[in-house]
């Protein structure tokens, strides 16, 4: 289970962005919509979009602001 973590207000302003941008790419918006989703209420991150989140951290060419999402993300992911 997760250990409580929520979405911070600077973490779900960054998701607003990203989701508002049309450079943002697909994987980047789903990554930003499971952040705003669980900003303020106790959801967890799903196992697909954590992997999701994961790979957008090892690419080189994710922005800053993707990656910190994604870090949040992967935070609030439920531990088995």
């Amino acid at each position: 289970m997760s250990k409580g973590e929520k979405t911070s207000g600077r973490v779900a302003t960054k998701a607003s962005g990203i989701l508002r941008s049309s450079s943002s790419s697909k994987s980047d918006k789903s990554i930003a919509g499971s952040a705003l989703a669980q900003s303020g209420t106790n959801k967890t991150t799903s196992s697909k979009v954590a992997t999701t989140a994961a790979k957008a951290l090892d690419r080189p060419s994710t922005s800053r602001a993707t990656k910190t999402v994604a870090g949040s993300v992967l935070t609030q992911k439920t531990k088995k």
